[in-house]
């Protein structure tokens, strides 16, 4: 159908959560081609969040560590259709069938077709069968934190498919 074509374009995202106030540079060189950046919570500094939208369309949640400003900011869950694709994204929010209890009734409600969230500075792609969602956590891109590699991901969003998922490993240290 045409009509889904002309609605509905190519839109190629960077997934990242956990800077805990660093942002890498080799991170912003692995978004450098994506149309948005997706920041799942544990931003650390407003500095942080104005050089990713200095650079890139972005979205983002706040989380536990992140204060007033930030928390003004950005909310603690967005609810947003992503080119033909429901996606929710929150900052802590569990795997499939360990969801957070302060996500878990929301996500079931809404049914997102993509499910975003970090926290667990631990790099998780699972498709949840019983939400027919995909669930994505990025991991940790920041130096701060138990995670031995820091992580990020991107991928294409494309006539509501989600494909060409990119996977981002850097050592801890600087």
């Amino acid at each position: 159908m045409w009509f889904i074509d002309f609605l509905y374009k190519m839109k190629r995202i960077g997934l990242l959560s956990d800077t805990h106030c660093w942002l890498d540079p080799k991170v912003k060189d692995f978004f450098k081609d994506c149309d948005e950046v997706w920041h799942c919570g544990d931003i650390g500094d407003l500095a942080v969040a104005e050089e990713l939208e200095s650079s890139f369309n972005l979205r983002a949640v706040y989380g536990n560590i992140d204060g007033g400003v930030l928390r003004r900011m950005f909310s603690e869950t967005l609810i947003f259709n992503c080119e033909g694709v429901k996606t929710m994204m929150t900052h802590i929010g569990g795997y499939p069938k360990h969801y957070d209890s302060r996500i878990k009734d929301t996500l079931y409600r809404e049914r997102p077709q993509l499910f975003v969230c970090g926290h667990s500075h631990i790099l998780k792609v699972m498709y949840d069968e019983t939400l027919s969602c995909l669930h994505m956590n990025p991991g940790a891109a920041g130096i701060h934190g138990f995670h031995q590699v820091r992580t990020a991901i991107r991928f294409v969003i494309e006539k509501g498919n989600i494909k060409d998922l990119e996977i981002l490993e850097l050592e801890k240290k600087r």
